[in-house]
């Protein structure tokens, strides 16, 4: 198949987990066979057409429109703050050239041809909803979360994009049944919804790869005796990933597990809060606030360090992160009301149990089911087992890929 792909972040850029689900998904895609183009966002000076990794990218250059936006854009953005509506009017630019790119270079100068139009979320919705009307093929329209659940009310204008675009759409494709659900209450027709779950190399996820000593300087470094627990909170730290609450958490933690110590790896928002709790629960010695961006080398050492993995999100349409912890063998501990797609990923109770669902505003249901898996090595020891066997058997980028072309394959017939 012949694709034209419009994803806002691809590499060498990255804003969050959509850059990385674009990276992997198109280069899986390629190995299948498919011919894959392209059209991301140009943060700086990158090359406007280059080949990446066998994939064909256009980054065009983007003009400041600003200056010019209040004339051509709704109310609702108007009174955004200024770095908002530099930040829309970028997005704007970026999709209007890359659907002019498309058909205008692409199609109608180099007399090359596409059998489905892709974009994801409402950050490249409207090129392809511009390509797919002027080139009259299939437009297919992932939406990894909306704007409700992101914001709570939001923003009306992105509503709009994301509800015309689901309108607009030939299939929707999402991330979990929660996420569909969720689309379908917002009045999206669920006659086109289609789910197919992100997933994780499970070879680079892959515990027995990481060096023992690697892992042992890493706690060592953290200040983790030989003879204490590593909780582990990974995500940007903001209301809607719920670290808030785990910290909350910790008192009650520590009157069970005294050795227990948490890490909380991300930046965001909530810094200042979380600093505050720190010093108001008396957890400085007991709290590591790594307030900083790793590599993926080096989340991976965090994930192979820890004892438990916790995400309490509050709305979480998948969770990659929870995905790399289970690959590593790691139990997990999540959020699991509202649109929470941590629910269909980990089995709480049985044969496969490989971690535990909780209330994410109640701190007591996070501590409660932290200390039992503190407390019981052998469940500890089986619920890692179970939870990369789980990751190996639905959530590898190959599952992931071959779904999600066998409904490219579906619309473009």
């Amino acid at each position: 198949m012949k694709i034209a792909y419009f994803v806002d972040e691809f590499p060498p850029f990255f804003r969050g987990g959509l850059g990385t689900y674009a990276m992997e998904m198109t280069r899986k895609l390629v190995r299948l066979g498919h011919d894959v183009t392209v059209f991301s966002r140009n943060v700086g000076r990158a090359p406007t057409r280059d080949v990446w990794d066998g994939i064909e990218v256009h980054r065009p250059i983007l003009v400041d429109l600003a200056e010019i936006l209040p004339f051509i854009v709704p109310e609702d953005v108007r009174s955004w703050p200024p770095e908002g509506r530099r930040f829309f009017a970028e997005t704007l630019c970026y999709n209007i050239l890359s659907a002019s790119k498309l058909v205008n270079v692409l199609v109608e100068q180099e007399k090359r041809s596409f059998d489905v139009i892709v974009s994801h979320d409402w950050l490249s919705a409207p090129a392809g909803m511009i390509a797919s009307e002027i080139l009259k093929k299939p437009f297919i329209f992932h939406v990894h979360s909306t704007e409700q659940g992101r914001a709570g009310d939001g923003s009306s204008t992105i509503k709009a994009i994301e509800k015309l675009a689901g309108e607009f759409a030939t299939i929707i494709i999402t991330v979990s049944y929660a996420m569909r659900d969720e689309l379908v209450r917002l009045g999206y027709d669920e006659s086109k919804i289609r789910v197919v779950y992100n997933g994780i190399d499970p070879e680079k996820y892959n515990p027995t790869r990481v060096k023992k000593d690697e892992v042992a300087g890493l706690r060592a470094h953290l200040g983790i005796g030989d003879d204490e627990f590593m909780i582990l909170f990974v995500g940007r730290l903001t209301w809607v990933k719920g670290a808030d609450s785990l910290m909350r958490a910790m008192p009650m933690i520590l009157e069970e597990v005294p050795n227990a110590k948490l890490v909380i790896l991300g930046v965001g928002e909530q810094e200042g809060l979380l600093r505050h709790l720190i010093s108001s629960l008396q957890l400085a010695n007991r709290v590591i606030l790594v307030n900083r961006y790793v590599s993926e080398a080096e989340r991976i050492l965090f994930y192979a360090a820890c004892d438990v993995a916790v995400f309490p999100s509050r709305y979480e349409p998948f969770g990659i992160v929870c995905t790399e912890a289970m690959a590593m063998a790691k139990p997990v501990v999540v959020g699991a009301r509202g649109t929470s797609g941590l629910r269909e990923q980990v089995i709480p109770s049985g044969d496969g149990i490989c971690g535990a669902h909780i209330n994410p505003d109640d701190p007591n249901d996070i501590a409660k089911f932290v200390v039992l898996i503190l407390k019981d090595e052998e469940l500890r020891r089986k619920m890692g087992q179970n939870a990369r066997n789980r990751v190996l058997s639905q959530f590898t980028w190959d599952k992931v890929a071959r779904d999600t072309i066998s409904i490219y394959e579906e619309v473009a017939k």
